[in-house]
């Protein structure tokens, strides 16, 4: 029972802390939504800081899943692009991590250094990943470029939803802005592939132009 109320209590708070952001939620406002004591809150959770700790934890090993590279072969251009997708997904599923960056990390050392250690895990994820696709001969950059697009890959992955929440487009971030991220990001490899590879990436790309067409 305590542990489906720790469970409640962290779902509760992960769907709040999305809709309304981090810091616009207190304990209080997650147990009201819950119908429990603010001393029940209590019993499981320090304060928010631990809740969202907690929360990052879940985020952290859900992060490392998908930055899996294949190891009994060599990757190919629809690893990326699935990558790519459980990354998204998963900033998707705690954009509130990527919403209040900046705010969270800066009074959380512990968490600071985490965060680091994942950009560092995924600047490594993406470099393999291009350098097995150079490996195959389906891609041709040299390793300064690869070391490069890497960073850019990053850099347009973490910020993607803060950009999209400021270009004015909608009030709201929503899901369809993943796949546009997506789309920017294997843009930035397009132009190391072969024809061949960057003819089928645009036809991987074309459903998200579609969808922006419909808008």
């Amino acid at each position: 029972m305590a542990r489906q109320t720790r469970e409640r209590i962290l779902d509760a708070s992960l769907a709040m802390f999305n809709a309304a952001g981090e810091p616009n939620v207190t304990t209080n406002h997650i147990a009201d939504e819950l119908g429990i004591s603010p001393g029940n809150l209590y019993y499981h959770f320090r304060n928010k800081d631990d809740i969202v700790e907690q929360l990052f934890s879940r985020y952290e090993t859900r992060i490392d899943d998908a930055l899996l590279v294949p190891e009994e072969r060599l990757p190919n251009l629809e690893d990326i692009w699935l990558q790519l997708h459980l990354v998204f997904e998963c900033m998707w599923a705690y954009r509130f991590v990527y919403r209040d960056l900046v705010d969270i990390l800066a009074r959380n050392r512990k968490l600071k250094l985490r965060f680091a250690r994942i950009m560092t895990r995924a600047a490594t994820s993406a470099a393999a990943m291009m350098r097995g696709l150079v490996r195959a001969g389906v891609m041709h950059a040299s390793d300064g470029e690869i070391r490069l697009v890497a960073e850019n890959v990053l850099l347009v992955a973490t910020f993607w939803l803060s950009f999209s929440a400021v270009r004015g487009l909608r009030t709201e971030v929503e899901s369809l802005d993943l796949g546009r991220g997506i789309h920017q990001v294997m843009v930035l490899i397009a132009p190391f592939l072969r024809d061949a590879e960057r003819a089928h990436l645009s036809t991987l790309a074309s459903a998200y132009s579609d969808d922006a067409t419909r808008e």
